[in-house]
Formats: C-alpha cells, structure tokens, sequence
C-alpha cells in the first residue's frame, strides 16, 4: 500500500510577533526528524500547506535528512485553521495584543490559562451555532482538508509522500478515517506534538490510519525537545 506521512510543523514563535515562523527548537526538531527518516523513507513526493512553518519544517527536515528531497509543493488546503480569529470569536478584547499578555501574565502559568481559553474558543468554533462569525466555519474547514487529501492521493499515485501541515488538518484527517465524533477530533487535535508522524496507508478506494502522533524520534534523541505549543 502507499504511505502518506502526515508532519506536523515543528514548534512555531509563540508570544512573538511573528508566530508562523519556527522556534529554534523547532528547527532543531526537524533535523532531528530528518535524520530519523533517512534511510527509512524515500518520499517520491513533498507536500504542505503554504504557511512559512510548513515551508521551513521541509527546510530543517531536508538538512537532517541528508540526500535531497523532492521540492515541496505548496496546498492551501493543508494549511491549519484561524487559530486566532477564533480565540478572538471568544475573547475580543484580546485582538489588543497587549491586553492579552496583561490578561495571561496573571496567571501563576499563562501558557496553561491560554490552552484553557483556546479550548474553549475552540468547542464555540465547533459547535455550529456561531457559523456566521468566523470567515471558515468547522465544517468547511473539515471539508478542505479532507478534500486536499482526496486529491493528493490522487495526484501521488502510490510510493511515499511526506505532508507538512498542522495540527488541525491531522486531527481532521484522523476523525475522518476513524469515523470519530467532533469532541475527539479536538482531544486528538490537543495531543498531536511538533515534528510527529502520522501514517496513512491508501490503496485504491481504502484508506488506513496506520500511526498516530509518533514522536519517538524526539523521545530517542532528547526528550526535551518534545512540545505541543
């Protein structure tokens, strides 16, 4: 059966300015999942969303990876979902940049009472009744991702391919081969870390979840390098 290995971007600029470029952890984290690749993996093909964190995990796994990969080919539809317009959906006041470090520096640990907002901003989004507030509603999202997928399999014609995307897409794709409800499509979504592998096998109409999340390439060479945000 052929392979698609679903990447999720390695850690992105949380709290900077620019966030969609990668941390130098994250950069470190896909050397070390290029290496883990090389001689496992020989992708015929290279995918991923348009994003700079999506490009530059490519970048950072083709370094470690060591032979040349195939060029990565941008597709809209891999790109993750408006994370921010639906964190403000919940909280406006918190398109005031400022405002909202004040808001989470109050908190003993701001990451973790960020998480808890972005959950909630996250169900809103979901549930369906707010649909007119945001610009990409659940279900388009959903339906541009799983689409996305139908076409790449289509255009990949077997042999392997490498994904570079988010967390959002790879949650999505999961639910969809494991026919889950919405509320674990975002348990899932919460759980999926920087750099892992998700495998999908598809031979003419099947399609498998063959791995979810995998990120012992991060575990074997420094467990510290193992993040969710």
């Amino acid at each position: 059966m052929a392979t698609i290995y679903l990447i999720r971007h390695g850690q992105a600029s949380f709290g900077k300015e620019n966030y969609d470029q990668l941390s130098p952890r994250g950069w470190e984290q896909g050397r070390v999942l290029g290496r883990w690749l090389a001689g496992k993996v020989t992708p015929n093909a290279v995918f991923g969303g348009n994003m700079e964190r999506h490009r530059e995990t490519v970048e950072a796994i083709a370094s470690g990876y060591g032979d040349a990969l195939p060029d990565m080919q941008a597709v809209e539809g891999f790109n993750e979902f408006d994370h921010t317009q639906v964190v403000e959906r919940l909280r406006p006041e918190w398109q005031d940049r400022e405002r909202m470090a004040r808001d989470l520096a109050a908190f003993p640990k701001p990451a973790r009472a960020f998480q808890q907002v972005f959950e909630e901003a996250m169900q809103r989004w979901v549930s369906g009744v707010h649909d007119y507030e945001y610009t990409e509603s659940w279900q388009a999202f959903r339906q541009r991702v799983i689409t996305s997928l139908e076409q790449l399999i289509e255009y990949a014609d077997g042999g392997e391919t490498l994904v570079s995307t988010s967390g959002g897409p790879i949650a999505v794709i999961s639910q969809h081969l494991l026919e889950l409800s919405d509320r674990k499509a975002l348990d899932m979504n919460s759980v999926i870390a920087n750099t892992s592998v998700t495998r999908v096998l598809h031979s003419g109409a099947r399609r498998s979840l063959a791995v979810f999340n995998n990120y012992s390439h991060l575990e074997a060479e420094d467990s510290s390098l193992v993040t969710f945000r």
